[in-house]
């Protein structure tokens, strides 16, 4: 089984650490903890990681977040992967800093990254791995600053916890099945100073 996971965000040094990029964070920390380099290729930087008999393909466009999807729609086509073994990492200011979201689909909620990969594959039937950042109490429409910033320094501290849970969801969703995977990881990330475990997100639909 090969799987093609696309971490999504915006290359250069300025995007590197801003919340927009959360995408590229969770690709970029399991190549770390298994010791995999990105290859620069056409529209992206590969990788491949093998977990459990199965095969990811990672993913992270250069196209800048607006025309992701040319690089998906290459990288599929590249790869001969079933759009239905394909899962976006992508962040998202509609839900609590840490809170972890898959879904099967869905709508792009307005991220210009998933509207992009919708156009492109001319569908939105693939599954996401959404990434809470919060919103900082912006407006509806003013969030663009608040996107493209950088984390808060508490964030900051808990960013290695986020992005290893991210990795073992996708995991999960790889050797378990994305129902499995729902599950055990649509929740807030615990850290070691909370009392009591988090409890389930809300199952509602998205916007």
């Amino acid at each position: 089984m090969n799987y093609l996971v696309v971490g999504l965000g915006n290359i250069g040094a300025e995007y590197a650490a801003t919340r927009h990029n959360m995408g590229f964070m969770v690709l970029d920390a399991w190549a770390q903890a298994s010791n995999a380099v990105f290859t620069v290729g056409r529209y992206g930087a590969t990788t491949e990681i093998s977990f459990k008999g199965r095969k990811f393909t990672l993913l992270k466009p250069s196209t800048y977040m607006n025309l992701s999807g040319k690089a998906v729609r290459y990288w599929l086509q590249k790869t001969r992967i079933p759009q239905e073994n394909l899962l976006v990492v992508v962040d998202d200011f509609a839900i609590p800093f840490g809170t972890l979201r898959m879904r099967k689909r869905g709508s792009a909620g307005g991220h210009n990254g998933l509207k992009s990969i919708d156009y492109e594959l001319v569908s939105d039937d693939y599954a996401r791995l959404r990434v809470g950042t919060g919103n900082g109490g912006f407006a509806e429409g003013h969030q663009v600053d608040f996107v493209l910033g950088e984390l808060l320094l508490e964030e900051k501290r808990m960013l290695p916890l986020v992005l290893e849970r991210a990795v073992e969801a996708i995991k999960c969703y790889g050797t378990e099945g994305i129902d499995r995977a729902m599950t055990r990881f649509n929740r807030a990330v615990v850290t070691e100073d909370q009392s009591s475990p988090s409890t389930p997100s809300s199952e509602k639909k998205e916007p």
